[in-house]
């Protein structure tokens, strides 16, 4: 067995960094991006995150009985907010593929919040309505990853500090 001993400090201080998101990221990637985000650390680019704010643990129940699934705890970022059905929101909200309001409609419909039985967000809040994000693929678009372009583009211009996130006109 090794061990790893976190230092204090941060390695790359200085350093711009951009999270990408979108519905997908979930659970651990979701508490990762709202720290950075708290934290003023990084600039999240992307799209809502899933919304999954909360621990399950498995108890078995024995040989041939199965097992029991527990929600044991919440996930909070570290300015105390939940998102337990809410999601990260982006700073910067960027599509992968170019979307039509039929395709955002489908996509409304897919988070957390959305499952059967899934907890609410104990602050009685909820998720914002999706709306077409604020940059997407032009049309005709052929690159493999828009929102990595778009994000190593950001770097390259400088629109990103290591401070402060994303560079706020002004």
């Amino acid at each position: 067995m090794q061990s790893y001993m976190a230092h204090n400090g941060e390695v790359f201080k200085g350093v711009p960094l951009i999270m990408l998101i979108n519905g997908g990221s979930a659970s651990a990637s979701e508490i990762v991006a709202g720290a950075l985000q708290d934290r003023r650390r990084a600039t999240i680019v992307g799209t809502t995150s899933f919304g999954k704010g909360s621990v399950q643990t498995v108890i078995p129940l024995g040989a041939d009985r199965g097992a029991l699934r527990l929600t044991t705890a919440r996930y909070y970022t570290p300015s105390g907010h939940s998102i337990q059905a809410l999601g990260i929101e982006p700073d910067v909200s960027i599509s992968p593929a170019r979307l039509t309001e039929e395709e955002l409609a489908k996509i409304r419909r897919f988070s957390e919040a959305d499952l059967p039985h899934a907890l609410a967000n104990e602050d009685g809040a909820e998720r914002h309505a999706l709306t077409m994000p604020d940059e997407q693929p032009p049309e005709g678009y052929e690159g493999e990853d828009f929102q990595l372009e778009r994000a190593k583009q950001m770097l390259k211009d400088g629109t990103i500090t290591a401070s402060t996130g994303l560079k706020r006109a002004g």
